[in-house]
């Protein structure tokens, strides 16, 4: 999974339009300290234990149903959250003609949150690295056909009650990751995407 952000028309943050980000791009999230606030971090979560930061690779999505057992996702879980903007995503969907990238959005909903946990670390400068990661869960009826994943998009009434690190309610807190239940949107996008390098507003524009 990778997703796009254009903040052009927004508050949230003066920054150029991003539409193709991957693991270890730099983009805005959502923390809260008393206000909410952005801040920027880098895709693809870090430990504070980690002797490479290479090894955030590997940890761009957490598992909904493991963040709680997993060492390096159940102390985010409990007491660093945030949340993604995005304007969409792209996944994959395997064909006979071959993997052709999908970019996915929601109706009427110039931008969404996606759930994820952040962490922050010192590489061995001992320069403090913000991290953070996307929480994963099963497909819902509109992402089964294109993928066995895909982000939890939160509600918006759950943004605060996600970001609240001063409440900790596991129950309800892993109730919101669950399928998202509205109605989505999907187009045929270039292959193009499959190079990260590559960015610009073609790259959502549907084939």
């Amino acid at each position: 999974m990778r997703f796009e952000l254009e903040m052009s028309n927004r508050n949230l943050m003066d920054m150029d339009a991003c539409y193709n980000i991957g693991p270890g791009f730099t983009v805005p999230v959502v923390v809260k300290h008393s206000p909410n606030h952005i801040e920027m971090m880098r895709w693809g979560l870090i430990p504070p234990w980690a002797k490479d930061i290479k090894i955030g690779f590997k940890m761009a999505n957490a598992r909904s149903e493991t963040i709680t057992e997993k060492p390096s996702f159940k102390g985010p879980f409990k007491r660093q959250r945030c949340v993604i903007p995005a304007n969409g995503f792209f996944e994959w969907k395997e064909t006979a003609q071959g993997r052709i990238p999908q970019f996915i959005t929601i109706p009427d909903t110039p931008t969404f949150g996606m759930a994820g946990l952040y962490e922050i670390a010192r590489d061995g400068e001992g320069k403090e690295i913000k991290s953070f990661t996307i929480i994963t869960c099963p497909p819902n009826r509109f992402m089964a056909s294109i993928h066995n994943r895909m982000p939890v998009i939160l509600q918006e009434r759950d943004y605060e009650p996600w970001l609240d690190t001063k409440r900790f309610d596991d129950l309800r807190l892993l109730a919101m990751l669950q399928p998202y239940e509205g109605e989505m949107k999907r187009v045929s996008v270039s292959t193009r995407v499959n190079n990260i390098a590559n960015q610009g507003k073609e790259l959502i524009y549907p084939v």
